[in-house]
């Protein structure tokens, strides 16, 4: 008798299905729509959400990158698609392979979310790669990080959670344009594709 409640208490900590990367991935895709389309200024309704693409979850795709931090960076202003410019500066560089290339992306701090408590450690990364214009907007795309991402001289970049700005559904929002620093000369075949609505 014993043994048996044994066993059965063993089996109730066990999960019933281990997660795995891709169930991972679907996950947060799931969290991103949810959100999107709870912002007041969301860019596309409910019935739009079948044209939003994904590529396939490809693990390929999540490296580790180095971070050296940039402190003492001045702001600067980066252009956006609305003609406007908003203030950002730079945090650190990472650097980090893809399919053996080697690649260097810079993160970015938002001046004016920095000032905000709840934004403070928000980091930034807006890139442009060659799927642009063909399976992914043309604008570039972005990934978000924290400071807290960061851990033992290095962060995991998860291009599975790339996403499109605002305005690859509409007009009308000002995204910031990725500095040409930012411009990887290899195809990111992961993340959020191009809309197709």
């Amino acid at each position: 008798m014993r043994i048996g409640i044994l066993c059965i208490a063993l089996l109730l900590q066990l999960p019933l299905k281990a997660q795995t990367y891709a169930d991972s991935i679907a996950q947060f895709r799931r969290k991103y729509i949810e959100d999107l389309l709870a912002d007041k200024r969301a860019p596309v309704k409910l019935p739009q959400v079948q044209y939003i693409d994904f590529y396939p979850a490809d693990r390929a795709y999540c490296v580790w990158a180095t971070f050296a931090e940039t402190p003492g960076s001045s702001p600067f202003m980066v252009p956006t698609h609305s003609g406007k410019q908003k203030p950002f500066k730079e945090y650190g560089v990472l650097t980090f392979s893809v399919d053996k290339v080697l690649c260097t992306l810079h993160v970015y701090q938002s001046v004016d979310l920095v000032k905000n408590a709840v934004h403070k450690d928000d980091l930034f990364i807006m890139f442009n790669d060659e799927t642009n214009y063909e399976t992914t907007y043309a604008g570039g795309r972005y990934i978000d990080l924290t400071v807290n991402d960061i851990r033992d001289g290095g962060v995991w970049l998860d291009f599975n959670k790339c996403y499109n700005p605002y305005c690859a559904y509409t007009d009308g929002f000002s995204c910031p344009i990725p500095p040409d620093e930012n411009r990887l000369r290899i195809a990111i075949k992961a993340g959020e594709k191009m809309f197709q609505h």
